[in-house]
């Protein structure tokens, strides 16, 4: 795994700073950039033995240092079926427990082909979570809680993306992602 600035990672952080950023769909996120607290990690992983592996790494990275608030690992050449992707949480979650870091640690699923139960392949909305490439979003728990409880709606982020996902249209939206890669 690496963190130099490939093309992979580049649009990943293209997309953080155009759509994540500036959209506001996460309102905590500009903080961590700012701070240059975000991990950008392309893996290299062909299997999901070895983005597990991989995925296990980056959690004893974070747990270990405290000057990084979150990583993205991006894994651009595994689970590229979003059903695949998606079948895979399990193992996440899974490999969570196996390391006493449920809890500790959750990760935030982003994939180019996400859609939510209950949406049709083209709405807009799944756009809050597509991503250039597929990735795992790994966050810490306590600073979750910490800038919830300080945010005065939390509770209503989710509603006003989908309603500004809507606004902005699937057409829009796929050519935006599109013009990242």
């Amino acid at each position: 795994m690496n963190s130099i600035d490939s093309s992979v990672v580049l649009a990943v952080r293209r997309w953080v700073d155009s759509l994540v950023v500036g959209l506001n769909l996460c309102p905590f996120a500009k903080t961590e950039l700012l701070n240059e607290r975000v991990r950008f990690v392309e893996c290299p992983a062909e299997s999901e033995v070895a983005l597990l592996d991989a995925l296990a790494t980056e959690l004893e990275l974070l747990e270990a240092t405290a000057t990084i608030e979150t990583t993205l690992l991006i894994h651009p050449q595994v689970l590229r079926d979003f059903a695949d992707y998606n079948q895979f949480l399990n193992e996440v979650d899974a490999l969570l427990q196996g390391m006493q870091l449920d809890g500790v640690f959750q990760v935030a699923s982003f994939h180019p082909d996400y859609q939510f139960s209950g949406t049709a392949i083209d709405d807009a909305e799944n756009y809050t979570n597509r991503s250039p490439y597929p990735l795992l979003h790994l966050l810490r728990e306590a600073s979750l809680e910490r800038v919830i409880a300080t945010h005065p709606d939390t509770a209503e982020i989710p509603q006003r993306n989908v309603e500004l996902m809507n606004s902005i249209g699937a057409a829009k939206l796929r050519a935006m992602l599109s013009a990242l890669v």
